[in-house]
């Protein structure tokens, strides 16, 4: 048995680029950063930040090309891939994405527009998670750190 699971909290680095494949699936890409804070030897704070590609796919897909920019805190659930592809030049080159099965607002939105009756609204959160061919939006009311773990 093997498990293949990611769960990233972060900041999206790039407005998300959404594509259609040949049959009309969408698909969306865009970095996402995550930041690990310490202390060295020497007793400074030192920032550590990974970047993370993140591909989702469907509905997700459309959700996030409404709703996140640059700078959204979000939620991801996913798996890891790597695939490669050949270069310009002819050289192989590999990536290392994660493609999102579940997805989170976390922040605000990021313009000054005026919040519609569909986006979440503030100190809300937006979950919305990729099954076959549809996402499904529930939303949550705050986030106050309770635990109400079944376990």
């Amino acid at each position: 048995m093997s498990v293949n699971k990611v769960i990233l909290v972060g900041n999206v680095g790039k407005d998300p680029d959404v594509r259609y494949i040949d049959n009309g699936t969408p698909r969306c890409t865009f970095s996402m950063a995550t930041s690990e804070v310490y202390k060295n030897k020497n007793g400074e704070k030192v920032t550590t930040t990974e970047w993370h590609n993140i591909v989702l796919w469907r509905g997700l897909a459309e959700i996030a090309e409404k709703y996140v920019k640059k700078g959204t805190q979000l939620y991801i659930e996913g798996k890891i891939r790597t695939r490669s592809y050949d270069d310009k030049d002819g050289n192989k080159k590999y990536i290392t994405e994660i493609v999102g099965d579940v997805m989170q607002l976390l922040s605000r939105r990021q313009d000054d527009s005026p919040v519609s009756s569909d986006s979440p609204k503030p100190q809300e959160s937006a979950s919305f998670s990729d099954s076959a061919d549809t996402a499904t939006e529930s939303i949550n009311p705050e986030l106050n750190g309770t635990d109400d773990l079944p376990f």
